[in-house]
């Protein structure tokens, strides 16, 4: 059995991986709300319609996990783990909606959630899913609905961000954890978008509230005072329901991507395009694939093809606004996310393993890496021989497009830059590339100016992982 560091914050039940099952062992004081949440007319309707993870009570495996459980559930297991600083706008959006309609929902039987975070969300490819089946609390009379905040921090305020003012908001989350605060929003937004809707009654009057009561709430329990006013549950879905509304209307501002329109250049000739698509589908094809990584993906034309032969295929993209037209598909076997390859996702939180980097979330079977490596080297300015140890420790696969210094987009690159790039000619290229892969296949395109190589690890990667 294998602790889930990032578990550590329920003090009700631990997260346990044992090869791919996932376990959750339950104290005796969350073990009476999962029994009542499970006798719930709401919860077997939403796991059926795939909102909630599927969860059952076991006792094959109470002796195996570390600790002195009450119960043992086991969930159903996610193809892979994703954060909201990696998400594009639909997709934090989604969730958001997800888990309004998941607290609307159970308050019709008198329960509710008792936190509001997106890492409680996760993607089965393009579809939310909810996986923290301990959130679920039952509601005591009068009870207001403790998630508001953290919903707001997390949610709704990022999103306010960049649908008004066309900001960015995974490198806000990225920063931090917790979100952002509403002072924090409000000192970003001017006098005209305190007319936008939401903004007077969910940023600028919870900013103004909010001061008053940090301060109380250190004198007095303001939790249990507004139980004693009688806050009541109407209350509680008039709020949510109005936030839905909010949140549905809200979209991205109109902007240019880098990206997006990248796939249907005129630029790149339609006979390369087709031969490289004959090539990348006879490599996926090899063999049946677990999990693909699709680096540098862009709207997903080749995650797609790497996901006709395997079970699950991440895409993993820099532009939000090209993952956002992957997102838009609802591609189920493709999960997109906003990565910048150069600085992926570190390892954030409690001691860094509150939130994994991405290899320790799983290790890819098989790695595209198509037009690519001159951005990484070029571009980013990094070292061809890093970024292929890098490859090489990834998946035991890979197929990767060399560029020629020729072809216009690395002349792109190349223009406003003195050229100390030695290291990117193809000789070097082809001789770094096959003292850490053996080169399987090799095709040059119609152009002459791209190179596909379908290759396996030396070192055989660093296989599969969690």
């Amino acid at each position: 059995m294998e602790l889930e560091p990032g578990s550590f914050r329920d003090r009700t039940g631990r997260i346990f991986y044992s090869g791919e099952s996932v376990f959750r062992g339950l104290t005796d004081r969350a073990l009476p709300e999962w029994q009542a949440l499970r006798s719930t007319r709401f919860f077997p309707r939403l796991v059926q319609e795939g909102k909630i993870v599927p969860t059952e009570q076991t006792e094959q495996v109470e002796s195996e996990l570390p600790g002195d459980w009450a119960a043992v559930l086991r969930h159903e297991r996610i193809p892979f783990i994703s954060y909201p600083y990696e998400w594009c706008f639909g997709m934090l959006k989604q969730a958001a909606l997800l888990q309004l309609e998941l607290i609307e929902t159970a308050l019709f039987e008198d329960f509710s959630l008792k936190d509001a975070t997106p890492y409680n969300v996760q993607w089965r490819g393009c579809r939310p899913v909810f996986i923290d089946v301990l959130s679920f609390y039952r509601l005591r009379p009068g009870e207001p609905w403790i998630g508001y905040r953290q919903f707001c921090e997390l949610f709704l305020n990022p999103l306010l961000l960049e649908a008004y003012k066309g900001v960015p908001f995974q490198p806000w989350l990225r920063g931090s954890l917790e979100g952002i605060p509403p002072r924090d929003l409000l000192a970003l937004l001017g006098a005209r978008d305190l007319l936008r809707r939401g903004v007077l009654t969910h940023v600028w009057l919870h900013a103004r509230s909010q001061v008053g009561y940090d301060e109380a709430a250190q004198s007095r329990d303001v939790k249990r005072e507004l139980a004693a006013a009688g806050f009541r549950k109407e209350l509680i879905r008039a709020n949510v329901q109005g936030l839905a509304r909010l949140i549905r209307g809200l979209s991205l501002p109109e902007r240019k991507s880098a990206w997006a329109g990248y796939g249907e250049d005129p630029g790149y000739a339609g006979a390369d395009r087709e031969e490289k698509e004959r090539f990348v589908r006879e490599a996926v094809a090899h063999q049946r694939w677990g999990l693909a990584w699709d680096l540098g993906a862009n709207t997903g034309v080749y995650s797609r093809i790497a996901a006709e032969g395997s079970d699950y295929v991440v895409a993993l993209e820099g532009d939000p606004r090209a993952v956002e037209r992957l997102f838009a598909e609802g591609t189920s076997k493709v999960l997109p996310l906003v990565c910048n390859l150069a600085d992926p996702s570190p390892g954030r939180g409690w001691r860094g393993r509150e939130r994994k980097d991405l290899p320790d979330r799983g290790l890819p079977d098989l790695v595209l890496c198509l037009a690519l490596i001159h951005h990484l080297v070029i571009g980013a300015n990094l070292r061809l021989s890093e970024v292929l140890d890098w490859l090489a420790g990834l998946g035991r696969f890979l197929v990767i497009e060399f560029v020629a210094r020729e072809d216009p987009r690395v002349q792109g690159l190349l223009r406003h830059r003195d050229d100390p790039y030695e290291d990117y000619e193809l000789p070097v290229f082809e001789a770094e590339l096959a003292a850490r892969f053996e080169i399987v296949q090799r095709q040059e395109l119609p152009s002459g100016r791209r190179i596909l190589y379908f290759a396996v690890s030396r070192g055989r990667g660093r296989g599969r992982g969690r």
